[in-house]
């Protein structure tokens, strides 16, 4: 199964096409179903692979498994599952009306991908359903955190530019208010995508807090200096639109102060994780953790506390 090949890992590959080339060979000499996201564009290139046997997903085009009259709600979906006929029903296929409790257009896409799969190996119409609608939301996969606040907090692993757009876009249908995003780009990685993800933040964001994520042995100042300037070149105004606060804890901290009723604070690129990196050091992290706490800060009008990283003190 592919999902989605996009601006990730490219550290290790030099750039995408290397990058697709070696996605590309997990299809190769595959003696069994292959699941393609005919809206992703490594699609045009991984159709040309012969298989055993493709089956294709798509929302914008005809495919083999599609969905129709989606309804985004701010902590469920709903929509018509589209599957092409089964051994059981002859050349009759099944379209079933799933409710979810995933929320965002990619977890649509997610969805649509295992039925793909559970199609191919021979599950029924309704086994499916049962399965996509006993699905939770996942740890750190836009989990709402709730602690009686006025507006919106919800922590995602998004830590790709596709990935935070599809993130923001999700927030813009489960909020009625402003979006205010936090997030950093890890050093060591992919250089281009910070300035990448800064650039989606400043035009699909309403607000904008970069901070740090796993700089290792990089320097801080540095990463945040050319995410600020993604910003910069899509017309972010630094101070009024988007702001570098180097510790994550204080961040999401400011990033509360900022957030309006009807509002929503997207804390992106940590996720389930448990530990982020300075030099070489592991130091203990959990971004729903950090953020309990420093919404329970926030709502008893205390400061943020320290929470064990090297940046609390930096300014």
């Amino acid at each position: 199964m592919v999902t989605n090949i996009t601006h990730e890992h490219l550290d290790y590959h030099g750039d995408y096409e290397h990058y697709l080339t070696a996605k590309a060979k997990l299809l190769e000499n595959l003696n069994k179903a292959a699941v393609l996201n005919k809206d992703d564009i490594s699609y045009r290139r991984l159709v040309n692979i012969p298989v055993s046997q493709r089956i294709e997903y798509s929302l914008k085009e005809q495919a083999d498994v599609t969905a129709s009259d989606i309804v985004y709600g701010p902590d469920n979906t709903r929509f018509n599952l589209h599957l092409p006929p089964s051994r059981n029903r002859g050349a009759v296929g099944d379209s079933i009306l799933i409710s979810a409790n995933l929320v965002g257009e990619f977890n649509v896409y997610n969805m649509l991908a295992a039925a793909a799969a559970a199609h191919a190996v021979g599950i029924e119409g309704e086994a499916i359903k049962e399965g996509l609608e006993s699905v939770t939301n996942l740890i750190g996969r836009m989990q709402s955190i709730d602690q009686g606040q006025p507006f919106q907090v919800v922590v995602d692993f998004a830590h790709t530019p596709n990935a935070l757009q599809q993130a923001v876009k999700a927030a813009r249908r489960m909020a009625s208010g402003r979006i205010i995003t936090v997030f950093g780009s890890a050093g060591k990685r992919d250089v281009e995508k910070r300035l990448l993800m800064a650039e989606v933040s400043a035009i699909q964001a309403d607000l904008t807090v970069l901070t740090a994520e796993d700089p290792r042995t990089e320097s801080l100042d540095e990463i945040l200096s050319m995410m600020a300037e993604g910003c910069r070149h899509r017309g972010a105004v630094e101070g009024e639109t988007f702001w570098r606060i180097h510790d994550r804890g204080r961040a999401i901290y400011f990033a509360l102060g900022l957030a309006e009723v009807d509002d929503l604070v997207l804390i992106c690129g940590k996720g389930h994780e448990q530990s982020m990196c300075f030099g070489t050091t592991e130091y203990p992290w959990n971004d729903i953790d950090a953020t309990r706490m420093a919404l329970v800060a926030f709502l008893s009008g205390r400061p943020m506390p320290d929470l064990g990283l090297p940046t609390f003190d930096l300014h």
